[in-house]
């Protein structure tokens, strides 16, 4: 049974002061992690109550458990489990699947925040967001120019222009100046004119889904905090008041990349026009307007890129405030230079006639030339600042951010590729009556061979690797059952799951590989159009035979790769139409993508931490505020880093009162490694040291969770067993699973530990005492650590500040340290 109702736990007559004197409660906020899940599983219980909350996203309690507050006496051993629901925001829907069209724009946003931290560079930092905010304009120029390449070059210039073609498509026939028998649409400049709804369509759906999802995922305003000094604050942006409210940028990215995507439409249905209008004999009037409006066209061009390169985010204040005038009105202004353009470009030319192709090559050619430029100057500023504050678990030494926007941009030329290859196949099956796509398109499609060859390879490497890890392991895995009669085929299951855990640390390598590999086959693509030009034909086979006999076997290749790949990405996107498996999948990816704000491409999916993690540190506020009991934040692989964030959110008195729990959690091993400005070691240590206590749990089974490693602090538990039994016991007759990434709440010691933060965190004093001395609580809190073997002087002090740190279980076997970046 699930019912909507507003709780606010109210205090008697004499207010919240009251009642924090009165309440002994404790709260339990469950957040779970990646793939969704239901506030019934969640809570144990079929009947669950919606506390706070809407159908996106929501704060669920068992219907016991509704009145908890007026009847704190029930519940001072235990505390009342909460569950925060958010799988809504990233897999609830299937139009969801949509998104995978975005995947380039959220790979180059994901980029923006992995630079490597650094302090007293801060225009180094500006450089490095504003490189990765002119490689996302690249991709949304890139991804109107195929869509141009598509609709005008392909369709209305070449196959309608042409007989053949026109005559085997017969829907073309109202634009074949043959077949229609110069209809008034059959003029070149009125075909492209009409074909230019199709980008257009296209920016304009962009434009409208940012606008759409800013308001639906990430309008929600953060907990009102004071502004930051310029040169204060924590070790890591996180706890910033407008972090998670980034709505001026993202306003103004939209402008200038709607606007861009539009200037691109309009260059492409005019340059054609001033093109023939510029020939030797043509009219001087309209060579004047071509030129005029090619002249307008890049001045509104240039205040794109002006716009892109002013200052991003504020992230010191909760920024409210939107652009001038000049940015909203920028795409008004793009969109009339359009209509010009297509007013142009339909003007009647007698004797025009379409031949060969549209100038893509030059288009598509300076598209690719910067973004590599682009990616090599952003390597460069990465290991500056990699150099000013070494972080020796940084992946790549600090390059990861560049080796990310360089596989952004190869999915962007893959899509785009993949897509003018497919609809120029289909048009022409032949392949005699339309010339094709730019040949730039054609040589990038030549290089997928040889990147599948080596990825191969890598994923053959690490298939030995993990062989080699599994026969290490089943060792350890001895060692940690002493007491079980061996099982061979048992033991070796456990150590395969740990060996393929494992290779998680290896993913920086693959990643690294990937994006060097594709930057130097994307130059010798780009070296290979430009030879092609100059050498065409039969010329250059009879200089280079054998070349040329393996580029065409590689481009033939590499084009049917190319569109297979393309069928399959567009099933896969139909399939989560109708396939809830599919869609959760689909979902999952989001999770794990969507994390962080869009700070470098506006039409990126949507970031659902933006209401996450308000949602979250809204509660935690008005309930540690309002009752004064005690609380602890619980949280599962994803969930752990929404908590994290979340407990940084709070005001400085509020993060003491709270204990954090965190289980199967990539917080160190994947954002630390991967973000490490924002989770790197001086930025958990600081969490460590704010929040009352914490405790991480993992497995050496668990793909994705990980150690904290935190110096001088001990926030990890030994690494849990898992089996839980090797054999069959008294207690568990069937075999045990392996659980992996799941199920922590099952095992043992999360109740143990469950309940070790609860009695860390101070209570209230009930009415008519008063809280312990200090004295005191140092001697009991040095008299608890002393039992658990820990010395009672050193946690007595550790008390007075940060409080006692919670005692390791002695750990079955050593760690893993995995190999650093």
């Amino acid at each position: 049974m699930e019912r909507a109702r507003e709780h606010a736990p109210t205090g008697g007559p004499d207010g919240p002061a009251a009642e924090r004197g009165e309440s002994g409660t404790a709260l339990e906020l469950l957040v779970h992690g990646v793939g969704g899940t239901t506030p019934q599983d969640m809570l144990n219980d079929p009947r669950t109550v919606r506390i706070t909350g809407d159908h996106i996203a929501a704060v669920f309690r068992r219907a016991d458990d509704v009145d908890a507050e007026h009847g704190p006496d029930r519940r001072r051993d235990q505390p009342v489990p909460e569950a925060y629901v958010w799988c809504n925001l990233t897999s609830g829907n299937g139009t969801r699947a949509l998104w995978l069209l975005l995947l380039p724009f959220m790979v180059v946003n994901i980029a923006h925040w992995m630079r490597p931290t650094a302090h007293g560079r801060r225009r180094t930092v500006r450089l490095y967001g504003l490189l990765v905010r002119l490689a996302g304009l690249t991709l949304t120029v890139l991804l109107v120019a195929a869509a141009c390449e598509v609709a005008l070059d392909l369709v209305a210039w070449q196959c309608a222009g042409t007989a053949p073609c026109a005559d085997r498509h017969s829907w073309l026939g109202f634009l074949s100046p043959t077949v229609s028998n110069g209809g008034w649409w059959s003029a070149p400049g009125r075909r492209l004119a009409l074909a230019a709804v199709v980008p257009t369509a296209l920016t304009v759906l962009l434009w409208y889904l940012s606008r759409r999802t800013w308001s639906d995922y990430e309008s929600q305003q953060p907990v009102e905090r004071a502004p930051e000094p310029e040169g204060g604050g924590g070790p890591t942006a996180l706890g910033r008041p407008g972090f998670w409210y980034g709505r001026r940028l993202v306003a103004r990215l939209r402008a200038a990349h709607t606007a861009a995507g539009l200037i691109t439409v309009a260059a492409a249905v005019g340059s054609a026009a001033a093109r023939h209008d510029r020939r030797p004999g043509g009219p001087a009037v309209l060579g004047t307007l071509g030129t005029v409006l090619e002249a307008a066209l890049a001045a509104c061009a240039v205040a794109v890129v002006w716009v892109v390169c002013r200052r991003g985010r504020s992230e010191r204040r909760l920024d409210r405030t939107l652009d001038e005038r000049f940015v909203r009105r920028l795409p008004l202004a793009a969109l009339v230079l359009l209509a010009l353009a297509v007013v142009y470009a339909g003007w009647e030319r007698p004797g025009w006639r379409s031949e060969g192709r549209l100038p893509g090559d030059t288009t598509f050619g300076a598209i690719a030339l910067v973004q590599g430029l682009l990616v090599i100057v952003l390597g460069v500023v990465a290991l500056v600042l990699h150099r000013t504050d070494p972080d020796r678990r940084a992946v790549l030494r600090g390059l990861g951010g560049p080796a990310v926007a360089m596989l952004a941009c190869a999915l962007g030329g893959v899509m785009s590729g993949g897509v003018s290859q497919r609809v120029s196949d289909w048009l022409d099956g032949t392949g005699a009556s339309v010339e094709g796509p730019p040949v730039l398109l054609t040589w990038q499609a030549s290089v997928i061979p040889p990147l599948l060859a080596v990825l191969l390879g890598l994923f053959g490497w690490l298939a030995h690797r993990a062989w080699r890890l599994a026969r290490a392991e089943r060792a350890a895995v001895a060692l940690d059952y002493p007491d079980e009669a061996p099982d061979r085929i048992r033991t070796r299951r456990i150590a395969y799951t740990r060996a393929m855990a494992s290779l998680t640390d290896r993913g920086p390598r693959v990643v690294a590989v990937t994006s060097g590999v594709t930057l130097l086959l994307g130059a010798a693509a780009l070296v290979g159009a430009l030879a092609t030009d100059r050498t065409p034909g039969e010329a250059a086979q009879g200089t280079h035979p054998v070349v040329h006999g393996a580029a065409e076997t590689a481009q033939a290749l590499g084009s049917w790769l190319i569109g297979l790949g393309f069928i399959l990405f567009v099933t896969w996107g139909r399939r989560a139409y109708k396939d809830p498996a599919a869609r959760r999948t689909i979902g999952i990816l989001w999770d794990v993508g969507t994390f962080w704000p869009r700070a470098s491409h506006p039409f990126a999916p949507p970031c659902y931490a933006e209401r996450a993690v308000p949602d979250l540190t809204w509660r935690m506020a008005t309930w540690t505020e309002t009752t004064g009991g005690r609380l602890v934040i619980s949280g599962h692989s994803q969930g752990s880093v929404l908590a994290a964030a979340a407990a940084w959110q709070l005001a400085p008195s509020a993060r003491r009162r709270v204990a954090l729990l965190t289980y199967g959690s990539p917080l160190e091993r994947l954002y630390g490694r991967w973000f490490p400005a924002h989770f790197g070691p001086a930025a958990l240590s600081s969490l460590h040291r704010d929040v009352d206590c914490w405790r991480n749990l993992y497995r050496l089974t668990d793909p994705i969770g990980g150690p904290m490693r935190l110096p001088g602090a001990q926030v990890d538990h030994a690494p849990l067993l898992d089996p839980l039994a090797y054999a069959r016991t008294a207690l568990l007759p069937l075999p045990a699973p392996i659980l992996g990434h799941s199920d922590y709440r099952a095992d043992p010691v999360f109740a143990e530990e469950r309940r070790t933060l609860l009695a860390r965190l101070r209570p209230p004093a009930p009415d008519g005492e008063s809280a312990a001395p200090e004295g005191e609580n140092a001697a009991l809190d040095g008299e608890s650590a002393a039992l658990d073997g820990e010395s009672a002087a050193l946690d007595g002090e550790s008390a007075a500040s940060d409080g006692p740190a919670v005692p390791d279980v002695p750990s079955p076997r050593p760690e893993p340290e995995p190999p650093a970046a």
